[in-house]
């Protein structure tokens, strides 16, 4: 089954994605993680485009999803977490592969912003936590790589909201795309009955 997560920052995709494809035995393809593991000449052009604050180009995203879709661990599907973003993508991603069912993780706008606003980033892994709910182990130190944690510059409310704008206006086109295809689930449910939710509304 080849999945695509969708959900604003702070919904907890990141998180079922990694739960659901551990239950599903496929992979979890976080396009984040994607560009931070790469190597070589390809790193040094995306860290080019990163140390300016701007976007990977498209084009450039969909050629590495395109090599990451022929490894073998895919060949009983996937779960896509951070691409597509818009409609355009959403479009590109036609072109490479065909998405079966896509599940949108939503949460309301005062929780999101809440959960972002406590959230504690690991700079090196990627790894999230919360400084009220979620804590690391050891204060400001990720529990999985043992770096020190640090709060995003542009994480303040009034930031966050205008965020939160952008992802609505991008995400309904690539939800209407998908029409037929898309699967809602609550995500201020606590995170197993997020899960529950997800595998039935999957039917696996």
């Amino acid at each position: 089954m080849r999945l695509l997560f969708m959900g604003p920052q702070a919904s907890g995709k990141g998180t079922q994605a990694k739960i659901i494809s551990k239950k599903l035995e496929i992979p979890h393809i976080s396009t984040g993680d994607l560009l931070r593991n790469v190597e070589g000449e390809l790193k040094e052009e995306i860290d080019s485009y990163m140390n300016q604050g701007m976007l990977y180009p498209d084009e450039g995203m969909i050629r590495i999803l395109k090599e990451r879709f022929k490894e073998d661990d895919t060949d009983n599907g996937f779960i896509l977490d951070g691409f597509p973003r818009n409609l355009k993508q959403a479009e590109m991603l036609d072109e490479i592969t065909e998405i079966d069912k896509v599940v949108e993780i939503h949460v309301d706008e005062e929780r999101t912003i809440q959960r972002i606003l406590n959230r504690l980033n690991c700079p090196n892994c990627g790894a999230l936590f919360n400084a009220v709910k979620h804590k690391p182990k050891v204060e400001n130190i990720c529990d999985d790589c043992g770096s020190g944690l640090i709060k995003r510059k542009d994480d303040t409310e009034e930031a966050i909201r205008k965020r939160l704008e952008i992802y609505e206006r991008d995400t309904k086109p690539v939800l209407e795309h998908y029409k037929g295809r898309v699967v809602r689930v609550d995500g201020g449910i606590g995170i197993k009955n997020v899960t529950e939710a997800i595998l039935e509304k999957l039917k696996v």
